[in-house]
């Protein structure tokens, strides 16, 4: 596999952005300084990042290149490049010759608009391959198309031993024969029943823009759209649930809503027991490694884990970065997913066996990092640890929890030190296919 692509650490800060904009529109240091009041050696010394700026001067200086301020304060392409950065990882696959990832910054300040359709395209592509991601996970794994499945091939059986008695005894006692015909009737009537009902699944676990269509996929999409962030709760508590309820789409179910409001409770009691006041601004000075943040748990590992991926993102890319999280149970079964862009973390079935959240059942308390190489070709962090859903008494069988957080090898916690594993989302859909740990084939062959 090529190595990764470095990380953009290149990005394009305001002085640059601004000698940019002046060269595309050809003009002097001399004639956009005065028009903005300042000398030109000070502009020369801006355009080379090495004076700060912002207020009243960049106002003047996005006057006098005719462009909006926000197109040159420093942090406003963040994401964009990102975005780009991301087209660049995996876009070039088959191509024969990777993307110049050093010409971010000037393909953004030369050509915004090609720019922006570039970025609007990878964000499609993600979209769509993280639905492919989740029909390809329904199909493998989905509980209630295989009963349907079941049953169809169990009544297509039965049809055709009939169908065979019929063709093979042509003289059956009549009561004989119009009891088979009788089956047979009621079994293509059973047949028809299922296969109807196996296309209204259908239609319903194909997202179409009416929401998802089970109670822990519902609740996924609440966490979802708040970003995994509850600000009523951190400063509310428990009693702010309610409230959360109240304002999410599709708490109509009874089941639905139970489901969510255990999960709030869940993290309600994360909340109290590591405050945002707390954990935002060490996490911040730590860069949000895991590691540098286990005491605050208080031998807590996954409540720490849990925390960092509960912190708030600003639209902006400012604040926590993008993390992935999975739980699960001591079978392996997924309770709890937050997705990242990059990273398929599937629904009904197990991920990948290499992970550490599988690793850690095996060592209780431990925590476990690894780097992961995904199968695309973007690598993540991954932090895990497995303990006690809670505390039992003695001679009791405690409930194992495996907690793992995941985040893009690009950000700085990066560890060059953790052992690097070949992983992949799940064996059903994982391309490699020279995998000792693979259970099954894959679309790899």
């Amino acid at each position: 596999m090529p190595p990764a692509v470095p990380p953009p650490r290149y990005l394009q800060r305001t002085g640059s952005r601004i000698r940019e904009r002046r060269l595309m529109q050809g003009l002097r240091q001399a004639d956009v300084a005065g028009r903005a009041g300042i000398s030109a050696s000070y502009l020369n010394l801006i355009e080379h990042n090495r004076r700060r700026i912002g207020g009243k001067l960049l106002i003047a200086i996005a006057r006098a290149l005719d462009v909006e301020p926000t197109l040159l304060s420093e942090g406003a392409d963040a994401t964009l490049a990102d975005v780009l950065f991301r087209a660049a990882q995996g876009g070039h696959v088959g191509t024969g010759t990777a993307p110049e990832v050093e010409m971010i910054d000037a393909l953004s300040g030369r050509f915004p608009g090609w720019t922006d359709l570039i970025a609007a395209q990878q964000k499609r592509i993600t979209g769509l391959e993280a639905l492919v991601d989740a029909l390809r996970d329904r199909l493998s794994h989905d509980p209630v198309l295989a009963e349907t499945m079941h049953e169809v091939l169990s009544t297509v059986a039965a049809i055709r031993s009939t169908a065979d008695i019929l063709v093979r005894e042509p003289n059956l006692e009549a009561p004989w024969r119009t009891r088979f015909h009788r089956n047979l009737h009621e079994e293509a009537e059973r047949l028809s029943i299922r296969a109807t009902a196996m296309l209204a699944h259908f239609e319903d676990a194909t997202p179409r823009g009416d929401g998802p269509a089970t109670p822990l996929e519902t609740v996924e999409a609440m966490f979802d759209a708040a970003g995994h962030h509850f600000p009523a709760i951190e400063t509310g508590g428990k009693a702010a649930i309610l409230r959360v309820l109240e304002r999410a789409a599709g708490m109509e179910d009874s089941v639905t809503r139970d489901l969510a409001a255990q999960m709030l409770t869940a993290y309600a009691q994360d909340a109290a027991r590591l405050p945002l006041a707390e954990i935002m601004p060490a996490a911040a000075a730590v860069d949000f490694a895991p590691e540098r943040l286990l005491h605050m748990g208080q031998g807590d590992a996954a409540l720490v884990l849990r925390r960092l991926a509960s912190l708030p993102r600003a639209p902006d890319g400012s604040g926590a970065p993008e993390v992935g999280l999975a739980i699960c149970d001591g079978s392996g079964a997924l309770l709890f997913r937050r997705r990242v862009a990059g990273f398929a973390i599937p629904r009904f079935g197990a991920g990948c066996p290499l992970w550490p959240l599988y690793g850690a059942l095996n060592r209780p308390g431990q925590p476990i990092v690894a780097v992961l190489d995904m199968p695309g070709g973007g690598q993540f962090q991954a932090w895990s640890v497995s303990q006690p859903a809670e505390l039992v008494g003695f001679g009791a069988t405690p409930v194992m929890r495996a907690t793992m957080l995941v985040r893009a090898i690009d950000d700085p916690a990066h560890d060059p030190a953790a052992p690097t594993i070949a992983a992949g989302p799940g064996c059903q859909v994982c391309a490699r296919t020279a995998c000792t740990a693979r259970r099954m084939i894959g679309p790899g062959g």
